[in-house]
């Protein structure tokens, strides 16, 4: 085996998750990427506020190194879940450029620490709130990767789309017949259980 490089290959990994969260915004109106699809509202553009959001703390305030920019979401007195949806004057662009800012901001500190590195989270509970970057790396991967995976779902509600990335549905190659029938067998499957 040759170039092992740990911080490299988690480095990786957070790249893969971030741009799958942002390709699935690809092609949809500003309504949709915004459309509240489940009974806690969760939407497109929501998902990747939220993510961005916390890369900048996770990369920035665990690390004493403060993202640059106020987020006001994020405050003590904030509205309740105020990261999980933009608001008509954060266009999708502001967002994605957010996102991109925080990319930014992440990448620096991730190159400037060792992974051994410690920082403190301080909406941990006070008894395990000390972290190294690996573990932050790690636990942010972890987050990307579910955000994702709920806007994987969101996306196939609005218009069927599906798949890891863009050229890579990662799904079995069928029609959409097959998937009607392969759907409602399943739906006859789960209703005799």
């Amino acid at each position: 085996m040759t170039g092992f490089d740990p911080k490299a290959d988690l480095v990786r990994y957070l790249k893969s998750g971030r741009e799958a969260l942002l390709w699935k915004l690809d092609g949809l109106s500003e309504y949709d990427v915004r459309r509240p699809l489940t009974p806690t509202g969760t939407n497109l553009l929501g998902l990747v506020k939220h993510v961005a959001s916390m890369e900048a703390g996770y990369f920035g305030v665990v690390f004493d190194r403060p993202f640059p920019e106020p987020l006001p979401w994020l405050a003590e007195d904030a509205e309740l879940n105020a990261d999980m949806w933009a608001t008509a004057d954060q266009s999708r662009e502001w967002v994605v450029d957010f996102y991109h800012r925080a990319w930014a901001h992440s990448d620096a500190t991730i190159e400037a620490l060792e992974l051994d590195a410690r920082g403190r989270v301080p909406w941990w509970p006070a008894d395990r709130n000390e972290a190294t970057l690996h573990r932050i790396l790690v636990h942010v991967i972890a987050e990307t990767d579910r955000h994702a995976g709920h806007a994987d779902i969101v996306r196939e509600l609005i218009d069927g789309e599906v798949g890891m990335v863009n050229g890579n549905e990662n799904m079995p190659p069928a029609d959409k017949a097959w998937w009607a029938d392969y759907r409602a067998r399943l739906e006859r499957v789960a209703a005799e259980a």
